[in-house]
């Protein structure tokens, strides 16, 4: 048995050690595809906390026919993807709201926030580039996020996202299209 597979087997009979071992061991990826996604470091804090009480609370129904690493990182993009969603939900509420003359909202901002992955003197463009990433559709922001930012094959991102690698392969290049038409502008690419 490996090292991993112990300390879920110990999760899985309640021993806290276990639990902060994989925190540990993990906590930076699980934060970094959030923060990929979500694009704002306290949110992208408080869904890592909420994807390891996930796993707390679930660990049972970790069967290992995958690997741990891609049940986490299923568990992270669908707490990212339903928080966005979720986001989104309410600022159309809030501008219904708006309509009918109530509570004047302030349309929230994208906050400055850094990603672990770039460094200082890329951060003008990354922060264009992520602007760009969050207006992509879900399943192809997640596939970007997972590819791009935390280094996955492809074929580890159709076990994560339960999908086909051609399916995987469609999300990606949907994906480069539609970044390359949202960064065109900003760096004045002629594309012919």
């Amino acid at each position: 048995m490996t090292t991993e597979s112990v300390l879920i087997e110990q999760l899985k009979q309640g021993d806290e050690a276990a639990f902060k071992s994989i925190v540990t061991q993990w906590q930076n990826m699980v934060y970094n595809t959030v923060l990929g996604i979500v694009q704002n470091n306290t949110e992208a804090e408080d869904i890592t906390q909420e994807v390891f009480i996930k796993v707390f609370e679930n660990i049972s129904s970790f069967k290992g026919e995958s690997k741990f690493s891609t049940w986490l990182y299923r568990i992270a993009i669908t707490k990212a993807l339903d928080f966005l969603r979720s986001k989104k939900r309410k600022k159309r509420f809030g501008f219904m709201k708006s309509l009918f003359g109530n509570e004047h909202e302030e349309e929230p901002r994208l906050t400055d926030f850094s990603h672990p992955g770039v460094r200082l003197d890329n951060k003008e463009r990354s922060a264009v580039l992520f602007k760009a990433i969050g207006k992509l559709p879900d399943n192809q922001k997640a596939a970007f996020t997972l590819h791009k930012l935390e280094g996955l094959s492809y074929q580890e991102i159709s076990e994560v996202m339960h999908t086909t690698v051609s399916a995987v392969e469609s999300l990606m290049s949907r994906a480069k299209v539609n970044l390359r038409k949202e960064l065109e502008e900003f760096y004045n690419y002629n594309y012919k």
